[in-house]
């Protein structure tokens, strides 16, 4: 009789409810990464939990632990998740708008972003959060992930005259605290009880001060 292991004994056959998620075949690396995603939507940084996302996924934990060293490793996978998303939702935001050298819309791009981040933040809080715990510079080229397209934007501001080309240094980390502490107080902070007419009156006029004051 064949007693070579198989596949079948590093899986954890779950039934019933606490089987959030199948795992069948494929990428496993890329399911486990899915379902920590969840977790963090679900719970923050502190939801992510290797082992319950192996039992979760439908795999056993020594099967997760052949793609990820720790829980570290894992989490630092899903902040790249929400980095990524939170990139793909300020480059939507910015496809939305017309597209010329005018440095009106320069500004207008720059008050895009800037609302998109904060709306991300607010519509996913938890993957927010992790995006942030344990964010990890990674060789790119220029431009890539939220603070790339931050810093292209600025640069069409100066390039439109928009923005002296003496003031460019530092606006990008100027605007980054401006939207994300925006963000936290309203989330954790004395923002978090303003009605959403409030909130995004108070969002305008944050942008629009950035703006004029660049």
């Amino acid at each position: 009789m064949d007693t070579t292991p198989r596949e079948v004994d590093t899986v954890n056959m779950l039934e019933g409810p606490d089987a959030a998620r199948r795992y069948h075949h494929g990428n496993l690396r890329a399911a486990l990464i899915d379902t920590a995603v969840d977790q963090a939507r679900a719970g923050g940084a502190d939801a992510v939990v290797l082992r319950d996302a192996a039992r979760r996924t439908g795999v056993s934990h020594n099967a997760a632990y052949r793609h990820f060293a720790d829980r570290d490793d894992l989490l630092a996978e899903v902040s790249e998740r929400g980095m990524a998303e939170l990139e793909q939702r300020m480059r939507d935001r910015l496809a939305d708008l017309p597209d010329d050298d005018q440095g009106e819309l320069a500004s207008a791009r720059l008050r895009a972003v800037g609302r998109e981040y904060v709306h991300f933040a607010l519509a996913e809080p938890g993957l927010f959060a992790t995006a942030f715990a344990c964010a990890r510079p990674k060789d790119g080229a220029p431009g890539q992930g939220p603070y790339g397209v931050l810093s292209t934007v600025l640069d069409d501001l100066v390039t439109t005259g928009g923005l002296p080309a003496e003031r460019r240094p530092g606006a990008d980390v100027t605007c980054w605290a401006a939207v994300h502490g925006f963000a936290v107080l309203c989330l954790q902070g004395p923002l978090r009880d303003l009605s959403e007419l409030e909130r995004e009156a108070q969002l305008d006029g944050l942008l629009e001060r950035l703006s004029r004051g660049l």
